[in-house]
């Protein structure tokens, strides 16, 4: 049995079957979603920080932060000592990862903001430093020598 030397092209380059006779039959890109949070209420889930716009995200994660540590350091002590109520710990300890997890997916906007931000500060530095390089070697081959 003879194998396909080649994989088969994916299924998006039927899209672009007619390209060569007119380049605007190009499909359009597709829309990007923006994702937003669901608020934890509406997921039945207690939020455990404060509402509103101002949230102090560094603040609130430590505090989420050292209250599951907490958590933790106290189902081990249940577990040695009231072994049969652990089930109540354990929930709290998940309504508190469920709110580090909401918390931490309402940064996603700004950190791929501040990415980009980066992203276009380091192409502008590189055409920067590009056109001096090109200046350098202009004025050098024009210099008498």
């Amino acid at each position: 049995m003879a194998a396909a030397m080649y994989p088969p092209p994916p299924p998006y380059c039927r899209l672009y079957k007619d390209y060569l006779q007119n380049a605007k039959s190009e499909p359009e890109p597709p829309m990007l979603a923006l994702v937003a949070t669901t608020p934890l209420e509406d997921q039945g889930v207690r939020q455990l920080y404060p509402k509103g716009p101002n949230i102090d995200f560094k603040k609130e994660l430590r505090s989420l932060n050292r209250e599951l540590q907490l958590h933790i350091l106290e189902l081990a002590d249940v577990l040695v000592e009231r072994p049969s109520q652990y089930a109540r710990q354990v929930e709290e300890m998940s309504l508190i990862f469920k709110n580090l997890h909401h918390l931490l997916n309402s940064l996603h906007p700004h950190q791929a903001r501040a990415t980009l931000i980066h992203i276009l500060e380091l192409q502008i530095q590189r055409r920067k430093d590009a056109l001096e390089d090109i200046k350098s070697y202009v004025i050098g081959e024009t210099a008498p020598t």
